[in-house]
């Protein structure tokens, strides 16, 4: 049997913290989705986020009581998972992600990339 191994979850900043502040059966959700990833697996309702040039980093939108909770992750590392943001969508009008999320992910993915090249410091 191949057994493939799990790739690394690795919480960018504050975002292990920030999922913690969520519903726990939001927190669940989010959990067995970034499993999957863990396993190579795409879950079923990640999608690829907007603006990041494909498959490459992941938006899980869950619902939970009439709020709307995402979290963002990117797979494009072979051996690790950055999971890069995870916060409440607090706008009722239209489905895109705010700019300043936009903004803060793109950071973190910058981050990411740092972390694992090795090159930790800032240029």
């Amino acid at each position: 049997m191949d057994e493939t191994p799990l790739k690394t979850v690795v919480w960018v900043g504050p975002t292990r913290k920030e999922l913690k502040a969520f519903p726990r059966p939001v927190q669940r959700a989010v959990g067995l989705a970034l499993y999957a990833a863990q396993l190579g697996e795409r879950p079923p309702d990640a999608k690829p986020l907007k603006g990041f040039g494909g498959a490459g980093v992941l938006e899980l939108v869950e619902d939970h009581r009439g709020d709307t909770y995402r979290a963002v992750y990117t797979v494009r590392f072979a051996t690790k998972i950055y999971v890069l943001h995870a916060f409440q969508k607090k706008s009722k009008s239209g489905i895109a992600t705010p700019q300043k999320e936009i903004e803060l992910i793109r950071a973190r993915l910058k981050w990411a990339e740092r972390l694992y090249t090795g090159k930790t410091t800032e240029d």
